[in-house]
C-alpha cells in the first residue's frame, strides 16, 4: 500500500525539500480513487487541493460558450496540476475527468501555501512547472486553431514525455487509441490513421495499448 509519506517522497517537487518540509507536505496529502469517466471537478467548482496523479490518466479540458470542446492537457503518473487555481484561490476554469481508473493525490491548500511561503526548493519547482505549462498551453491554442488532426495527435502524445511535468515518463506510454482521441479532440478512427502515418514516418512505434516515441522533438514540432 502506498502511504502519503511515499507519495510525498517520490514526488518530483520533493527533490529540493528539506526533511521538515517533506514531513509537512506528507501531513497535508490524501489519496482518492476515481473511476473511469468520473469527474474530479467541474468547471466553476472549488477544488481546494493541488492535485497529482499517482496512477491513471486525467484530462484537463473546457467547453466554450459556443459549445466547442478544448483539451488543455492530459496528466498521467507523476504529474501535478492546478497550482494556478490554488495560488489564486479561485474556482477551476476547466473540467477534470478521469479517462481511466485513477488514483489521485490531493494536497490541501493550507499545506501548499505553507510550502509556497516557506520553501525555496518548492518555489523553484513551481517556477519550472509554470513555465513548462505556459508553453504547453500556448502550443495548445496554436494547434487547436491551425493544425491538422495528425499534428494534434502527435503533439498531444509528445506531452507525456516532458520530464518537467511528467517525471515518471518512460521510453513508452501505455495509452489506448480511445484515450488519445479524447485528449486530441478527434475520433478514434482519426487517431488510428494518424498513428499509422506517424509510424510510417519513423516517429513512433505502435503496439497494443502502448506507444513508443522514436523522435520526441519531431513530435513536439509536428505540423504536417
Amino acid at each position: 500500500m502506498v502511504t502519503r509519506e511515499d507519495i510525498a517522497r517520490t514526488a518530483i517537487w520533493a527533490e529540493e525539500l528539506t526533511e521538515d518540509e517533506l514531513e509537512r507536505a506528507s501531513r497535508g496529502l490524501v489519496e482518492r480513487p476515481f473511476a473511469k469517466g468520473a469527474y474530479v471537478c467541474h468547471r466553476g467548482d472549488r477544488l481546494d487541493h493541488w492535485t497529482g496523479v499517482v496512477t491513471g490518466l486525467v484530462k484537463i479540458s473546457a467547453i466554450s460558450r459556443d459549445g466547442k470542446a478544448m483539451t488543455f492537457a492530459g496528466a498521467t503518473d507523476g504529474g501535478w496540476f492546478g497550482e494556478g487555481s490554488v495560488l489564486k484561490d479561485e474556482p477551476r476554469r476547466y473540467d477534470l475527468v478521469a479517462l481511466r481508473d485513477s488514483r489521485l493525490a490531493m494536497m490541501s491548500r493550507p499545506t501548499f501555501m505553507w510550502l509556497y511561503e516557506n520553501s525555496r526548493g518548492f518555489n523553484r519547482y513551481l517556477v519550472r512547472a509554470l513555465n513548462e505549462r505556459m508553453g504547453q498551453f500556448i502550443a495548445t491554442i496554436e494547434y487547436d486553431r491551425i493544425l491538422a488532426p495528425r499534428a494534434r495527435v502527435a503533439r498531444n502524445l509528445s506531452w507525456f514525455f516532458n520530464k518537467v511535468l511528467y517525471p515518471k515518463a518512460g521510453p513508452s506510454i501505455e495509452i489506448t487509441q480511445e484515450e488519445l482521441a479524447l485528449l486530441a479532440g478527434v475520433s478514434r478512427q482519426v487517431v488510428n490513421r494518424s498513428l499509422q502515418e506517424l509510424e510510417e514516418e519513423g516517429l513512433l512505434k505502435v503496439e497494443h495499448a502502448r506507444i513508443t516515441p522514436l523522435d520526441i522533438p519531431a513530435l513536439v514540432a509536428y505540423d504536417a
